[in-house]
């Protein structure tokens, strides 16, 4: 056996017991016995594990990609649904940490797209969002040209000069210790690159502003 296949057969079982963690933590913060809903210890915990998580489904699906064990599921989707449902999903640990979560979308927009991949880089891009917010998140999704685009964006202090505008050529490593890691971004690139229609090609970017005014991370797909 490849040491690549122990790696992620290892990340796997780390990952089933993370999950449990999760599930653990949401029922103790659910159940009034405990009396822990909103306390602050538990919500850094439950983020951090949630954070944790999201890497290593990240790095499963890399290698996935990378020996050719992924299979695009390609379902058309109403955004408008999509979008609540994934908010739903994030917006009581934003809350609990004093951050407002909504959406904005056209409510007959729709999109092909694999669900349970485009939500990991969106559940990525909340999480990333989360840390650096001051205290508004919001997804948007408009049709632009022929492309779809979702965004996640912030009203915090934006990403740095250097990380703005295309990020599909990023390797992860370049990334490592300025505080927002790359990882996500390459996993997301990748994701979004998977996507193709009539020769275009979905793709990722950064930019600074948006309608909150702070960081704002897209990917568009065809």
């Amino acid at each position: 056996m490849k040491f690549a296949d122990i790696l992620a057969s290892t990340i796997h079982d780390i990952k089933n017991s993370l999950g449990m963690v999760i599930n653990t933590l949401d029922e103790i913060t659910t159940d009034p016995g405990y009396g822990l809903a909103g306390n602050p210890k538990v919500v850094t915990l439950q983020l951090e594990a949630r954070r944790a998580n999201y890497d290593l489904i990240q790095l499963l699906t890399l290698y996935k990609l990378d020996t050719g064990r992924v299979t695009l599921q390609l379902v058309g989707h109403n955004l408008d649904d999509f979008l609540d449902d994934i908010v739903v999903e994030h917006r009581s640990l934003a809350q609990a940490r004093g951050i407002t979560l909504d959406y904005r979308c056209d409510p007959l927009l729709e999109a092909y797209f694999d669900e349970d991949l485009v939500r990991g880089v969106l559940s990525n891009a909340i999480g990333n969002a989360e840390r650096y917010t001051r205290d508004r998140i919001r997804l948007t999704a408009v049709a632009e040209e022929d492309y779809v685009a979702i965004r996640v964006e912030d009203n915090g202090p934006g990403f740095p000069q250097v990380m703005l505008g295309s990020a599909d050529d990023h390797e992860p490593e370049e990334g490592f210790g300025r505080g927002r890691t790359r990882l996500g971004l390459y996993f997301s690139s990748q994701v979004a690159a998977l996507h193709r229609n009539g020769g275009r090609i979905g793709h990722i970017c950064l930019t600074n502003g948006g309608t909150l005014g702070g960081g704002c991370f897209s990917i568009r797909l065809p």
